[in-house]
């Protein structure tokens, strides 16, 4: 489950982590009684990325201005989500930006600090700038000192940024966290540290043990009982939009963005599921293998998906076991229809299977599933474009025509 931005900008202000003035905006004419200095920003409060891009933060320096900006933004759809709440924000000229966050690494167990002195991160080459450090044992401030050391920080800056690292860290077992993203941490020219946007992804199974996470739960589950944005709060990751092609990916960034490249490539995206997290109807620990495993089966069982387009990028637990998981997948199914044509039992559509793996990682996992592209089984791609463009062109009507069962003879 994750927080929108105004949730968690209010986290850090009490963690300690520098934020900048801001206001909640629930209408409009909220922004005649602002309490903070022109200029301000305006931002959509929605839990989808790209917020930027697609018009929902704005810079206006007047109150006319602010007004009319905000009655654009709240009818602003950003990846298919009407804002309820905006966030204005006071303005702050930086320097320089860096990106911070902690995180839960399923692969090893144990929390990750990551920065890097670039906030504008581009992920599929993020290994190269990204630096990290594993908190192996209890933690103490060393561990943000040595990572702001890794990122080339010195003198005041060095401290400042690791003092942001441990609140964030605090925050994170403070409130039984997979996630805190600071991104960006902005610096200012007297070399102060602010940070203008954040994230917060909650574990599931903690949020009964935090009353105050419960009862926000309880809000987004109500308020988006009928939303499909917010995926994370229902029994899977992603969006329930009975569209033709699902969606399976190891990170919410990777979802999300093979979400909108199906959509702006004239393709119609269904379940989008994220394996990174176990599913809320888990009652034990799963792995990596379990959650891919069990979301082929959610997809294949749902009758509008066509396709079914797998987004693996960077690294996942087991790769070669992952590559096993789908070749089972492919020979269950080919058995049951086997099965059932020569017991005359009516069709059964099996999806294709379009597969990107992005990462030297994955080279196992390449080898054991190119064997089954070339018996026709699934494509397997290694550029995320071409993959969409293979899932779209397989969902339209006349090329899944001729990928359908035949029907057996009454």
């Amino acid at each position: 489950m994750d927080l929108l931005e105004y949730q968690v900008k209010e986290w850090f202000r009490q963690i300690g982590i520098p934020v900048l003035p801001s206001q909640r905006i629930d209408h409009p004419t909220d922004l005649k009684r602002l309490k903070i200095r022109y200029p301000i920003v305006l931002k959509s409060q929605v839990y989808a990325g790209e917020r930027i891009h697609a018009g929902g933060v704005r810079i206006v320096e007047t109150t006319i201005d602010a007004i009319a900006a905000a009655q654009t933004i709240f009818n602003l759809p950003i990846w298919g989500e009407l804002p309820e709440v905006l966030l204005a924000e006071t303005r702050y000229d930086s320097k320089q930006e860096f990106y911070l966050a902690v995180v839960l690494d399923t692969a090893v167990c144990r929390p990750v600090l990551l920065g890097c002195k670039e906030a504008d991160i581009d992920w599929e080459s993020a290994g190269e700038k990204m630096q990290y450090v594993v908190v192996e044992q209890e933690f103490s401030p060393f561990y943000a000192r040595r990572l702001a050391l890794k990122m080339g920080l010195q003198g005041t800056l060095m401290q400042s940024v690791s003092n942001v690292v441990e609140k964030m860290y605090e925050l994170f077992i403070q409130k039984d966290l997979d996630l805190v993203e600071i991104n960006p941490l902005a610096v200012n020219a007297a070399d102060e540290v602010m940070a203008l946007n954040g994230k917060v992804s909650i574990n599931e199974r903690s949020i009964s043990r935090h009353p105050e996470i419960s009862e926000i739960a309880a809000k987004i589950n109500n308020r988006h009982s009928h939303n499909q944005t917010n995926g994370r709060a229902k029994d899977w990751s992603g969006g329930d939009n009975h569209g033709k092609i699902g969606i399976l990916g190891n990170g919410t960034g990777s979802v999300m963005a093979t979400f909108d490249l199906v959509t702006s490539t004239g393709g119609n995206p269904g379940h989008s599921m994220n394996l990174r997290h176990g599913f809320l109807s888990d009652t034990s620990p799963t792995t990596f293998c379990d959650r891919l495993a069990k979301g082929l089966e959610i997809l294949t069982a749902d009758p509008s998906i066509q396709v079914i387009l797998i987004n693996l990028l960077g690294s996942i637990p087991k790769p070669e076991a992952a590559a096993e998981v789908i070749a089972k997948f492919i020979h269950d199914h080919t058995q049951e229809f086997a099965t059932r044509n020569h017991r005359n039992y009516q069709q059964i559509d099996i999806p294709r299977l379009v597969i990107r793996l992005a990462g030297s990682e994955l080279n196992a996992a390449k080898d054991l599933l190119a064997t089954l592209e070339n018996q026709g089984q699934l494509i397997l791609v290694e550029d995320l474009d071409e993959a969409v463009a293979q899932a779209v062109r397989l969902a339209k009507p006349s090329a899944y025509q001729s990928l359908k069962t035949i029907k057996t003879k009454s």
